[in-house]
């Protein structure tokens, strides 16, 4: 949406410069994003219903239907063609792996090995700190880095380095659900934490 407002925008801009449109062709342009932004929320929710294998849930009638119950008359045609938009921004790469796959594939081995905490109750806190993750992400990895290097003055080389612990969505989901766990039931926290170095180093 951010790409076709700005598309929007830059053509705007050089048909008022042509044509000297006035502020009136601004207030259309606006109501044509507003009105495009519902759509292509829609489209966003159908494309990942597809993704997960629930198509047959959030179908085109049952997306028309809604978007009619909010006042858009759109088509099928149109629903289709926003779609494609968004694929087209997102150059068709929607399948990516994000930390929250792992972190489900991690909870279902839990659930498998008898964790005493609810997977499900784990899953909905884990939700919840990947959003606080997400929000501070840099300051949350800053931190980790000047303690993992004990230093709150780290080099440009030690930043670089950093960058393959900031990528790895593996031990995103290993720290998350450790802390989920603690916070369910920190008694339970020695079934998910990861093992101490020294623990390592006795099993080796």
């Amino acid at each position: 949406m951010v790409k076709q407002a700005e598309s929007i925008c830059r053509q705007a801009t050089l048909q008022s410069r042509e044509n000297k449109a006035g502020p009136q062709n601004w207030r259309a342009l606006r109501e044509q994003l507003l009105n495009k932004f519902i759509l292509r929320l829609v489209s966003c929710v159908q494309l990942a219903s597809k993704l997960s294998f629930h198509y047959n849930i959030i179908s085109n009638i049952t997306i028309l239907n809604f978007l009619q119950a909010l006042g858009y008359q759109y088509t099928k045609e149109e629903l289709v063609e926003s779609e494609l938009d968004v694929l087209k921004s997102l150059n068709f790469q929607i399948n990516l792996t994000t930390p929250l796959a792992y972190v489900e594939v991690l909870l279902e081995v839990l659930g498998y090995n008898g964790c005493l905490v609810p997977a499900t109750q784990l899953h909905a806190t884990c939700l919840t700190l990947l959003d606080l993750v997400y929000l501070l992400h840099d300051p949350i990895y800053e931190s980790l880095l000047r303690a993992s290097i004990e230093s709150s003055t780290p080099s440009q080389l030690q930043g670089e380095k950093f960058i393959a612990v900031k990528e790895d969505f593996m031990l995103l989901a290993v720290g998350v659900i450790a802390a989920s766990a603690f916070i369910q039931n920190p008694a339970c926290w020695s079934q998910v934490r990861p093992p101490s170095r020294s623990s390592r180093a006795r099993s080796h």
